[in-house]
């Protein structure tokens, strides 16, 4: 009897299993989004977009793929760049021109051919191309651009355009099923999708974007592209990856659609973006200062120290100074405050709360706007000095020259994300002493030191930075 009632048991209890697991696999299944409907939607106002630009070669070797130049290993805008060689190969002369050529993605944002993508997509463009879902090719004109959040807008000659509705990236919770659509790769209209990983995240040298945290498969090309919700509606522009091998290794950041159109809406209306700025140099609270401070949790933001004709030191802020709440709105990390501040328009008011001397307060703020890439120019004694470093400096004061203990230097007040000095790894409110083991003082100093910098080997920079001195290295890209 054991022998038949053994068997039968056995291919009961099989046929259950398989049956549940059948049943599971359904369910599971059936639970997946299906993005067929929104990618025939929202396909038509995605665009290819490829720039190209002509250069001046300093001779040696070109080196291709991400423009020629090394990209830090941990986190890089792709850039997808192609590099074709000039005229008689490698062995052109000094001098000798060649065409940059850049792949990136975007989407239309109104029928009359407005476009938005990434600001590193449309750097330096002498040209660029839109390519639409119906094979047409229009030449673009760059409205604006705003390297500190990495958005752009250019605008085409065309009308009745398709576009994308726009949703609320405030509203999207850790969890939620996103996809993607752009041209990685050149692949156009390639669509891929996951979830969101996390939300307002920072990032190192982004401080103005409170960045969405995706695990979509996000690799060079669809820098720009937008990031859909499952209502068909952009919540964000795909603009960098985590990777170490150059390709997609599992995270991805969006720029949230809120932050981007209001950026976009000041490009179309004024050329540039206008946002608060407060003149502190700032660092974060660790455990050992919080306790010295008499706060029950690291964080917030220390005040080191102020522009002297900054708004903080005119409404008597001072070094020492944490600031826990802008108004009303918690600083949980040092690297929040750019973004609470910048987000504030010049000239309007904010309500700082502050630890001083163990005990909180408030302070009323009029904020000041940061300084513009032209009045750095004028700053720096020219455009030379900005262009090739990628920072804005200011002169030190007297006093501040004193206080710190320093012979001489510059101020360095505002660092671009894709800049030979964000690469090399200066940050905005650094002291940038001497360069290439010649000190500077001034701005006018610093931009002669930068025009006659080599571009062959990378140069020493001695920096002054939370009260020590440190060293970088910095290496110009050819031009």
């Amino acid at each position: 009897m054991k022998r038949l009632i053994y068997p039968s048991v056995f291919w009961v209890c099989l046929v259950a299993l398989l049956l549940m697991g059948q049943g599971v696999q359904a369910q599971e299944t059936g639970s997946l989004p299906d993005f067929t409907e929104l990618v025939e939607e929202a396909a038509p106002a995605v665009v290819n977009i490829s720039t190209s630009r002509t250069v001046q070669r300093q001779g040696g070797p070109i080196f291709h793929g991400f423009g020629g130049q090394e990209i830090p290993e941990i986190f890089r805008h792709f850039f997808g760049d192609r590099f074709p060689m000039p005229p008689g190969g490698e062995g052109g002369g000094q001098g000798r021109g060649y065409e940059r050529q850049s792949l990136g993605s975007g989407f239309i944002i109104s029928e009359d051919g407005y476009i938005m993508t990434s600001a590193h997509v449309v750097e330096g463009a002498d040209e660029i191309l839109v390519r639409l879902d119906d094979h047409r090719e229009l030449e673009a004109t760059l409205v604006g651009s705003d390297p500190q959040t990495d958005v752009a807008v250019v605008k085409v000659e065309a009308s009745g355009l398709p576009m994308l509705p726009m949703g609320d990236s405030d509203k999207m919770q850790v969890g939620e099923w996103v996809a993607a659509i752009g041209s990685p790769f050149g692949f156009d209209h390639s669509v891929t999708a996951g979830i969101i990983s996390a939300i307002n995240r920072t990032l190192p040298r982004d401080a103005y974007v409170p960045f969405i945290q995706t695990d979509v498969a996000i690799n060079p090309g669809n820098s720009g592209g937008p990031l859909f919700n499952l209502d068909g509606e952009v919540i964000g522009i795909n603009s960098q990856i985590l990777t170490r091998s150059g390709g997609f290794m599992g995270l991805s950041f969006t720029i949230p659609i809120n932050v981007a159109m209001d950026v976009a809406e000041q490009l179309r209306e004024e050329g540039r973006v206008e946002r608060g700025w407060l003149g502190v140099m700032i660092q974060p609270v660790s455990r050992d200062l919080a306790e010295s401070f008499g706060m029950e949790s690291a964080s917030g933001a220390l005040i080191a120290d102020l522009d002297p004709n900054g708004p903080a030191a005119q409404s008597g802020l001072q070094a020492g100074d944490v600031i826990l709440e802008v108004d009303g709105e918690e600083v949980e990390r040092s690297s929040s405050l750019p973004r609470l501040i910048g987000r504030v328009d010049p000239g309007e008011e904010v309500t700082l709360t502050l630890m001083r001397d163990g005990e909180q307060m408030t302070q009323e703020v009029t904020l000041g706007e940061w300084p513009r890439e032209e009045e750095a120019a004028a700053t720096t004694g020219g455009e030379d000095s900005p262009a090739r470093l990628g920072i804005v400096v200011a002169e030190l004061d007297d006093a501040l020259r004193e206080r710190l203990g320093i012979p001489g230097g510059v101020l360095v007040r505002q660092v671009e994300p894709q800049g030979a000095a964000a690469q090399a790894g200066i940050l905005a409110g650094d002291i940038l002493v001497s360069i290439d083991n010649r000190p500077v003082s001034t701005p006018q100093e610093l931009a002669e030191v930068v025009e006659n910098l080599p571009t062959d080997r990378a140069v020493p920079i001695r920096l002054y930075r939370d009260g020590r001195s440190l060293f970088v290295a910095l290496r110009l890209n050819g031009e």
